[in-house]
């Protein structure tokens, strides 16, 4: 019954955080908020198909009863005990009520003193969250106080910049100080050309984004990223400090009077409607019957033409190097960085320099850097995939618990497929990017026994055989040889289909449909 309570905007960013902790999918079922919001940015039609067969795109009355018999885990939250929440640093899953981040902050030596507040990216810019925020806005700098520290703001997209700024939304916000961006993915995928403070001075950042992977804001190391929700950073950056909790402290305003900041209820919905902001920023497709003529400068930074993938030559993968074998966490952003490489996404051979810069070497424990076996020297991971892959070596990668989880960013498989990877074996993966690494004709398995990740050595090759029998449900046998000649064969398992095992013949998925097409 809660979930009626939510906005659809509010029940949309419940969703997109749910591939934070690894869902698969997240739903909500169809109700009056949902046809409210359909109906308020002109999908008065979908909103009429959607009511006529509501009753099939909600639970049916005997699960929403008895649910326990249904679900193997059913989760009960009331929503009236629910606490602000802040998460973080380095990783999303990292959840506690504010009020308890003073005593874990202090304990773990992370830097009180809050060094930028950010708001907005796709998860948490809807015009209700701009509205609570810009209300905590007006209600302080009705009491003297403004933001102590820069406040970022990133609307979500032209119609809520449009929308906020004809409402005074983001007059409000700016009166305390802050600064609008453009409609951008901006600082939340490392947009963010910081010049406050230098690399490798420790401090702290609040954001309302999704993700505060280490490096992922402002590329800087020693930047301890925070995730909570609009409201909640415009009161951190007013106070200007972590260990400060909204709903019980108090702030000492420009006058010398201590004040309490005051809840704000948002508004769902514009009382004016949406503003769809600026026209002519949709440039429709052309037609299928035109032929279009893509003409790259040879000497293009940012640009470069796709070379299909080698389709697979039916042999054995045999006495494969192990480019990189990941410790602990290995997200999409270790895997393949956003910031300064984004202008590069059109150029797979120049963004390939970020490959696995952000990933902890199991062997040494140091960051992007591992052995070149071909000379026995430390060098950057994606330095050493170049070499392997000028020199025609074809390798391997490794990864612990859930690699690849955050951003799809396609980039994280084409990268390495691109360098010569052909195998990921990891205790586990996150779905999507599982999936990409599939489509681009990477072997991605799993340990059958999880442990058998701690045989792998550095100076180990491996060998993926019987691929000649590779088929759907049926195990994948892996050899460990060690640099003695000694020999460890092991068992590893697969989730691809009988249609995915075609990706990986082919050399990729865009292989297989090209040759689909073209017969």
């Amino acid at each position: 019954p809660g979930a009626r309570t939510l906005s659809a905007t509010g029940k949309g960013t419940i969703c997109n955080m749910g591939a934070e902790i690894g869902a698969t999918t997240s739903l909500f079922p169809y109700d009056e908020a949902i046809s409210r919001y359909l109906n308020a940015t002109n999908r008065e039609k979908t909103a009429e198909a959607a009511d006529s067969v509501s009753n099939d795109l909600q639970a049916d009355p005997e699960v929403e009863e008895d649910p326990y018999s249904f679900f193997d885990r059913v989760i009960e939250i009331n929503l009236s005990d629910l606490q602000p929440h802040i998460n973080g640093p380095h990783t999303p899953d990292l959840a506690r009520p504010v009020g308890d981040l003073r005593e874990e902050a202090t304990t773990n030596g992370w830097p009180l003193e809050v060094s930028a507040g950010l708001i907005g990216s796709c998860t948490n810019s809807s015009y209700e969250d701009i509205t609570r925020a810009a209300g905590i806005a007006r209600d302080a700098l009705s009491k003297g106080l403004k933001s102590k520290i820069p406040l970022l703001v990133t609307p979500g997209s032209e119609q809520v910049r449009a929308t906020i700024e004809r409402d005074g939304l983001l007059a409000d916000l700016e009166a305390i100080g802050a600064t609008v961006l453009a409609n951008a993915c901006g600082p939340c995928i490392g947009q963010w050309d910081r010049q406050d403070l230098d690399d490798g001075v420790p401090n702290s950042i609040v954001t309302s984004y999704n993700r505060n992977f280490p490096k992922r804001n402002d590329g800087y190391a020693s930047t301890f990223a925070f995730v909570t929700s609009p409201e909640t950073v415009v009161a951190l950056s007013i106070a200007g400090k972590l260990d400060f909790d909204p709903a019980v402290d108090s702030l000492t305003a420009e006058n010398g009077q201590e004040v309490k900041l005051s809840v704000t209820v948002g508004e769902e919905l514009p009382a004016k409607g949406f503003d769809s902001g600026e026209k002519g920023l949709f440039k429709p497709p052309p037609s299928e019957n035109s032929e279009i003529n893509i003409s790259i400068l040879p000497e293009s930074e940012r640009l470069q033409s796709l070379v299909p993938f080698a389709p697979w030559d039916g042999n054995d993968l045999e006495d494969l190097p192990v480019l990189m074998k990941a410790k602990g966490k290995c997200t999409t952003d270790h895997i393949s960085m956003a910031g300064t490489w984004l202008k590069y996404r059109g150029h797979l051979e120049n963004i390939s320099g970020n490959l696995y810069l952000g990933v902890v070497n199991s062997f040494t424990g140091e960051i992007g850097t591992g052995i070149d076996i071909t000379d026995n020297e430390t060098r950057s991971f994606p330095e050493v995939a170049k070499r392997y892959h000028e020199a025609g070596i074809e390798w391997v990668a490794i990864g612990d618990e859930n690699i690849g989880e955050g951003s799809s960013r396609e980039h994280a498989a084409m990268e390495p497929r691109f360098r010569g990877c052909r195998v990921v074996i990891a205790r586990s993966f996150a779905r999507i990017h599982e999936t990409n690494l599939k489509k681009q004709g990477i072997l991605a398995l799993t340990f059958t026994n999880h442990n058998d990740y701690d045989l792998i050595g550095e100076q180990d090759r491996i060998s993926v055989i019987g691929l000649e029998s590779l088929g759907a449900n049926k195990p994948v046998q892996v050899v460990i040889t060690n640099p003695e000649g000694e020999a460890v064969n092991i068992e590893t398992n697969h989730s691809m289909s009988e249609d995915q095992i075609e990706w990986f013949k082919a050399g990729s998925a865009l292989n297989l449909i090209r040759q689909k097409t073209n017969s």
